[in-house]
């Protein structure tokens, strides 16, 4: 018989039963895994446009906040604005929580801006470049965690899209057809049981009636 069948498979009515459950949950998986892998494809290729325009909006974030600070060491002067910075807090650690896309579990990054409070110098002592800078750096930042959301999100997925189509191909080529050929495997060895029996019965009900014959006496009608 072509095709391979489960290995030390017993052809019974009980078995063919089973094997056919398994076939048919076996189909109903691989539509579902199909119609998974299908969206995640949808939801990877939305990530990347978003990753993209993330991108851009990164890098024209930090060109313009580059923009305000050398604006602001043209009238203080490089060391000044060191001096500055070196008293602005740490930007604080962004929160993070997990969100489920489809069973992937992706990160969400919030940032969280420090309060005007912590600057390090008083409103109206130094040039309004100083403090858009500080406010462009701020965006850039955020802009950059949420790209860093992007990022590790479209990695997850790429890598549930790939465990998903090794699994829609293994029951597409391995396991679906496998339990197929077993079930037309044991149907044939149940129609050849039968036949089987069918001949046996009317082999021994024409040497019955050949004995009835020879003893004189009418065959019996089954």
């Amino acid at each position: 018989m072509p095709g391979e069948v489960i290995e030390g498979i017993n052809p019974t009515r009980m078995e063919l039963l089973s094997t056919r459950r398994k076939r048919i949950l076996a189909e109903k998986g691989h539509k579902l895994l199909g119609e998974k892998r299908d969206a995640l494809v949808v939801q990877f290729f939305d990530i990347i446009k978003r990753r993209k325009e993330l991108r851009s909006e990164v890098r024209s974030s930090f060109e313009g906040a580059q923009v305000h600070i050398q604006n602001a060491m043209a009238v203080l002067g490089y060391e000044t604005i060191r001096s500055y910075t070196l008293g602005i807090e740490p930007y604080p650690a962004p929160r993070i929580s997990m969100l489920n896309i489809m069973g992937v579990r992706v990160p969400t990054i919030e940032g969280r801006d420090p309060e005007d409070k912590d600057k390090p110098w008083s409103l109206g002592s130094t040039p309004q470049a100083l403090d858009d800078s500080m406010t462009a750096y701020r965006g850039a930042i955020r802009s950059l965690l949420k790209l860093a959301e992007v990022e590790s999100a479209m990695e997850r997925i790429a890598v549930e899209i790939e465990k998903t189509k090794r699994r829609v191909n293994a029951l597409e080529h391995i396991f679906i057809p496998r339990l197929r050929n077993t079930e037309r495997y044991i149907t044939m060895q149940l129609q050849e049981r039968e036949r089987e029996d069918f001949f046996r019965r009317k082999r021994i009900k024409a040497i019955m009636e050949n004995k009835a014959l020879e003893a004189g006496r009418a065959p019996e009608v089954s």
